[in-house]
This record gives C-alpha cells, structure tokens and sequence, in this order.
C-alpha cells in the first residue's frame, strides 16, 4: 500500500451492498479488497489536508519528546479515512495497534481486559466510540488521564478494587456521531480532528492510485466519471472503481474507459448524481406517496421498506447536502431538486417546494 500505487483514504470496511451503497453490512471479500487499497503513511493520505497537517505536527512533536502522542478522535460521516488514519498513526509512530469497537466492548470487564495486555506505547483504536456502554467510559476516563484501571474482585461487601498501573498508550478514537459522545470523554483527547467529504479532484486522485493498486487500465475520463458519482466519499469511489473494473473484465474490452464505466454504473443502479437504488426509493415514496411531503421518518422507512436507522444515518445525510430531501419541524419532505431529478414538475404553492425552507 505504500510507494506510488497507494490509494487514497477512507478503504475502511464500508457498510453497504454491491447494488446499494446505503446497506449496513459487507462481506468478507469486500472487506479485504478495502483493505489491499489502505495508504500506509501519512504523505500517501489523499485529501483532508488540515487534518493531516494537525496530525504531523503532533506526531513529530511526540517523537522529539520520546514520549506517546497525546490521544485523539477523529469525527466525521463514514468512508472518509478515520480508520485508515488511525492505521497511519501507529505506523508512523512503529507502535503495535490494538482495534476494538465501541458495540463490541459490552461490559468495564471486557475493556478492563484490553487495557491490562497494551504495551508501552502501544495505540488501542476505538471505533465507534460514542458506543461503549456507561461503565466502560468511566474506566476509559481513568485509564486516559491516570493511566490505571481499578479491577474489583469479588462481589457483595467483600468485594475489593485493585488499582492496576498502565504503561502510557495512545488512545485513538473514532465516531460517526460526535455529538453522542460525553464532555468527560470528549475532554480527555488531545487532539480532535474532524474529517470532511471529498472534492471531486481528490477524489480523481484516489480513483487513479487505487487504479494502479488494481493494475488496471483506467482512462482519465472514466476516472472523473466514478469520481463525480461517488458521493464525496474514498470508500465509495473505491467500491465503484472494482465494479468498473468487473464490468470492464466480464463484459467489455478489459480497458475502463467513460463507456464502461458508464455502463456499468448503470448495471450498478448509481445515477448521475451519485444516487442508488434506496436513494431514489426514498425520493419516490416521498413524492408520489406523500406529496412531496413533510412524513415522518419513521413512517418513510416503512414505505421504502428499511429500518429507521438506514434511512436515517446512510440515506438522508447525502441527500441533505445535495439540496434533493429537506428536514422540517413536521418531518421530511421533497425539495423542487427532487421533484425534476424524478422527471416530475414540483407541485408550485406545496408542500415540498421552495416555501418549505422557511421551517429551518
């Protein structure tokens, strides 16, 4: 993954279906090809280029003292690099990593037992932080500040805590939701740094250095192609480029350029905009079962077919930004972009329409 064929950020593990970029869960082998594109060193991370400068800075900074970084979380939507970040810091400090998740850690004893086998100067990766459970943070919020963690023995009146020394080590943190997270924790990072979606240069970029991790012949225009439909995200424009590439191999010349790329972004059901399947189910449902709207999200989940969650965290966060769903007091509803992305001319004076931007 180093030298000049690494690719870009965000190849952690992605949620989502090879027909619907929006689905929670992935597969083995989509798994391990995520992780073949991994950049290994700071200076191949494509893109968030104030997060690298903060990180290097810190970095360089502990190295001089001899001495564990201080620890850090990084925020911000899925896809983007913070997993891959969190593997670039360990390996730039030559430290082991230790990677647990939030939902995995389901009681203190289960992080009591991490952090009691950490080395010195070992980092231990949290992902999903805002997750762990109640008496899991408060052991964290210990063992961060004072390096130490109280393991009771026994039960009842008898039972004894036993303070238990830790050699320093490097908390790296990552969430989704930020805001989940509570102040004491917040608190005890050092440094936090939020990760941004991607233009569609850089992605061009990290579509070309996966490219040539793939060795495949990627022409310069099918590249912008999978770049502009990617949805600001690495992990996205990766998963499409190997869907080209598949397409490319099966049932074209083996060369990607625009057509095959074209095409099979067809196959693949993602429009022009980025939009997949579910995308467009949510639109539709709003617009021509609800009339453009405001529904609540949960009756919208229902309609499309998916759980609350999906549509909440994986659908509704693109369409947002992309000026295609609005977010009301009454619930959700169509904006005009919507209406003329399904072909449909918005019901002028209605709901779903320019007026409703007067609710934010």
């Amino acid at each position: 993954m180093s030298g000049p064929g690494a690719a870009g950020p965000g190849q952690e593990d992605l949620p989502g279906s090879e027909q619907g970029l929006t689905s929670p869960e992935s597969g083995p082998p989509e798994r391990t090809a995520e992780a073949a594109l991994r950049p290994r060193r700071l200076d191949e991370f494509v893109g968030q280029q104030v997060v690298r400068d903060q990180l290097s800075l810190v970095l360089d900074a502990a190295a001089a003292r001899g001495r564990a970084p201080e620890h850090m979380l990084l925020s911000g939507p899925p896809g983007l690099g913070k997993t891959t970040l969190a593997m670039i810091i360990a390996a730039e400090l030559s430290a082991p990593l230790r990677i647990t998740s939030g939902p995995a850690i389901q009681h203190a004893g289960d992080l009591a037992a991490i952090l009691s086998s950490l080395d010195e100067g070992e980092v231990m990766f949290i992902d999903e932080i805002h997750r762990l459970p109640r008496p899991a943070e408060e052991m964290l919020y210990i063992a961060m500040e004072d390096f130490r963690v109280d393991v009771v023995v026994g039960k009842g009146v008898g039972a004894t805590s036993i303070p238990l020394d830790l050699p320093p080590f490097t908390v790296v943190g990552a969430t989704t939701r930020a805001g989940l997270l509570p102040a004491p924790l917040r608190d005890r990072f050092g440094f936090i740094g939020h990760l941004d979606f991607y233009s569609p240069q850089e992605l061009r970029e990290v579509v070309r250095r996966s490219a040539v991790r793939l060795e495949v012949d990627l022409e310069d225009s099918a590249g912008i192609e999978v770049a502009s439909r990617s949805r600001g995200t690495p992990r996205i424009a990766n998963r499409l480029l190997r869907r080209v590439r598949d397409w490319a191999q099966v049932r074209g010349s083996g060369r990607l350029d625009l057509a095959a790329a074209q095409e099979a972004l067809r196959v693949y059901e993602v429009d022009e905009r980025g939009l997949d399947r579910l995308d467009r189910a949510v639109l539709a449902a709003l617009c021509g079962r609800f009339d453009g709207g405001p529904v609540g999200l949960s009756t919208l989940a229902v309609a499309v077919g998916e759980e609350t969650e999906t549509v909440e965290t994986m659908v509704e966060p693109y369409l947002v930004r992309e000026g295609f769903l609005l977010r009301t007091a009454r619930g959700r509803a169509a904006a005009p972009a919507a209406w003329r992305h399904l072909g449909l001319e918005p019901p002028a004076g209605e709901e779903g329409t320019a007026p409703m931007l007067g609710r934010f």
